[in-house]
């Protein structure tokens, strides 16, 4: 069960949560023409007064992004504003998760996007670890990943995340915590909701915005992170047979933060992960406003402000 944030931000106001309700009849509901963020925030381990928030400007500007495919016009400093607020008006005393949506929200039929309103919600949730950060066991899924130019992959679309829903069910139900989609070309694509990476010979692999992944956020601060390291990074197609023999494989997302691969199908990885956490502690110091270097990354929110 979900501990949801008492408070959510609708139709333009801020509401009890249980009071935050859409018609059965509701235009996304029916076509998937919405788009979700999606950020962390914690209690500042110095200050719980303080919440912190991990790269907000990017995770705003994209939802702003993901926006315009739905010919909806909301700026990123608005989103910005709202998510704000929503914090203080919620002050939570613990880790938590935002969902910004943007959908239609006509009611009706006949899937379009011009001539129809749209609008725009927040609510939040409790939320600690997605995934066990001591790894997870992947299955190689039946399902493929969308292209480009089915849909708008740079963008959240809600509707495209049936192809995700489909691969995590194969995964759980065959005894697997999470599943690899490939893209249509056969090449190693993301997971049902966060991008990967690859350890082999002392190089970090991901593969490129040419694969139909997602941008994601997490993804490029690992990629900034890693070359400040010193570690190569390379972005390209990836075979599914170099998955099995990696020396690592990580999952990195918002909820997910980086996450090692333990077992991809019937094969398993090295226990040991230097590089994984060698990142995963920088991560989680940046995101903790604990390195110096990197403060700009972290948006503070005072709840007493």
């Amino acid at each position: 069960m979900h501990t949801f944030l008492p408070i959510a931000y609708f139709r333009n106001q801020f509401v009890p949560f249980a009071e935050a309700n859409i018609s059965i009849a509701t235009h996304a509901l029916h076509y998937g023409t919405g788009a979700f963020g999606g950020l962390r925030g914690i209690p500042d381990p110095n200050n719980p007064q303080q919440i912190l928030l991990f790269r907000l400007d990017r995770h705003c500007q994209r939802l702003s992004n993901s926006a315009r495919f739905l010919q909806y016009d909301l700026p990123a400093d608005k989103i910005e504003y709202i998510i704000t607020d929503f914090i203080k008006q919620n002050k939570p005393t613990s880790s938590f998760y935002i969902r910004p949506f943007v959908y239609t929200s006509d009611l009706g039929i006949a899937p379009r996007l011009h001539k129809i309103e749209k609008d725009f919600f927040v609510y939040g949730l409790e939320l600690g670890d997605y995934l066990s950060p001591e790894g997870v066991t992947c299955r190689i899924s039946s399902w493929h990943r969308q292209e480009d130019r089915s849909l708008p992959l740079r963008g959240k679309i809600s509707g495209a995340y049936i192809t995700s829903s489909l691969a995590k069910t194969e995964a759980v139900e065959a005894g697997f915590d999470e599943a690899i989609l490939l893209n249509s070309q056969g090449k190693v694509c993301e997971a049902s909701g966060m991008n990967i990476f690859v350890v082999r010979d002392g190089q970090l692999i991901t593969p490129g915005y040419d694969q139909d992944i997602l941008e994601g956020i997490t993804r490029a601060s690992i990629i900034t992170l890693a070359k400040e390291l010193g570690i190569e990074v390379v972005e390209r197609p990836v075979d599914k047979t170099e998955l099995l023999i990696a020396d690592e494989v990580f999952l990195s997302g918002t909820a997910a933060k980086i996450t090692p691969i333990k077992r991809i199908e019937n094969y398993t990885l090295p226990q040991a992960k230097p590089l994984t956490n060698q990142l995963r502690d920088k991560l989680t110091a940046i995101t903790e406003n604990r390195d110096e270097g990197y403060k700009d990354w972290v948006y503070t929110v005072a709840l007493d402000g």
